[in-house]
């Protein structure tokens, strides 16, 4: 029983150090060695819920796990300017602990193929999600410009031109001065070739995204 029980921690730090180095390529703020001790941490409460709930309540401990790494993964979920960041990282956190469960339950096959599985997720499917991002971005555009007559509609018509679709969220005048607020959706191509016109307009005072 001894000897098993090492075995499952061996393969704790295994799984948990391979998505750990991925993360930790990526700069990610759980990297090597906080992956690693989820997975330990995750399987040693599963070991450990066994042994102390028995046969009538094994899951006595293990069942905290999922409520527990939720307010670690939480931690590593920030806003940025205009996004965000940290959601995926706190997932991998989330399935890394499961994966710690099932290796410390004795479950080896399943584990391991669910670390496979999110390898696989971490390391492939971001291509798939760039090509993706590149047919239908979303952005926030500013626009401070000098006011002139129909301004507004002119940047809805370059949007319009370069296949972009658009929502006005803020609208200011202030003296002689315009300043507009846009969401846009639209390829990536069609985001490029606005930003290049709008950066030449020479009636910009500041532009931002």
């Amino acid at each position: 029983m001894d000897y098993e029980i090492f075995i499952r921690f061996l393969l704790a730090v295994l799984w948990g150090g391979i998505v750990g180095i991925e993360r930790q390529y990526r700069g990610k703020s759980a990297g090597f060695r906080t992956v690693i001790m989820i997975s330990i941490g995750s399987c040693f409460f599963t070991i450990m819920s066994a042994q102390i709930g028995g046969h009538a309540n094994p899951d006595r401990i293990a069942s905290n796990i999922v409520t527990g790494i939720g307010f670690l993964g939480a931690g590593v979920i920030f806003r940025g300017d205009s996004h965000v960041n940290g959601i995926t990282t706190a997932a991998t956190v989330w399935a890394v602990a499961a994966v710690g469960m099932g290796i410390g339950a004795g479950y080896y096959f399943a584990a391991g193929f669910a670390s496979m599985l999110i390898m696989i997720v971490l390391i492939i499917l971001p291509r798939i999600e760039r090509w993706i991002d590149k047919l239908n971005q979303t952005k926030e555009y500013s626009i401070k410009c000098s006011f002139f007559d129909n301004a507004t509609q002119h940047y809805e018509q370059l949007m319009n031109r370069y296949g972009l679709k658009y929502v006005l969220i803020r609208q200011l005048k202030d003296g002689s001065e315009l300043s507009l607020v846009y969401e846009v959706q639209g390829h990536a191509k069609g985001h490029e070739m606005f930003v290049e016109i709008v950066l030449k307009d020479q009636s910009i005072i500041r532009f931002g995204y």
